[in-house]
C-alpha cells in the first residue's frame, strides 16, 4: 500500500509526513486490502488546517472524509476516526452478506418431511 502525501498553500516537514502516514498505515488493522491512500493538507488558514483523504480499495469505490481542526493533529486524529468508522461499517457489511444464508438452502415450509 502506498500513501501520499501533499500540502496545499504551505510546506510540511519530513517529520509531519512520517506521523501522517504511520496513522494511516494504522488503517490497515481494519480492513487489509487497501491500496492507495492520498492525504491532501491545506494550511490555507494556519489555524485551522483542513485534512482531506481518500482511499482506495479493492472491490470497493474510494472511502472518502475530511476535517478541519485548530490543530493539524486533531484534524488528523478526527480525519482517522471518520475513516475507521466507514471501514467497519464496510467491513461489517461484507461480512454479514457472506454469513447470511441463502434463500434456496432454507427448506419450504412444506417440505418438512410431513
Amino acid at each position: 500500500m502506498q500513501v501520499e502525501i501533499s500540502a496545499r498553500h504551505g510546506h510540511l516537514s519530513e517529520a509531519t509526513k512520517e506521523k501522517i502516514t504511520a496513522k494511516m498505515e494504522k488503517l490497515l488493522r481494519l480492513f487489509d486490502r487497501l491500496l492507495s491512500i492520498e492525504v491532501t493538507v491545506d494550511l490555507e488558514h494556519a489555524d485551522k488546517p483542513a485534512v482531506d483523504v481518500r482511499i482506495s480499495a479493492e472491490h470497493k469505490h474510494d472511502f472518502v472524509a475530511t476535517e478541519q481542526a485548530d490543530g493539524l493533529m486533531a484534524a488528523l486524529d478526527g480525519v482517522t476516526h471518520k475513516l475507521e468508522q466507514q471501514l467497519r461499517k464496510y467491513k461489517e457489511k461484507v461480512q454479514d452478506h457472506h454469513r447470511a444464508p441463502r434463500p434456496e438452502a432454507a427448506p419450504f415450509e412444506g417440505e418438512a418431511g410431513d
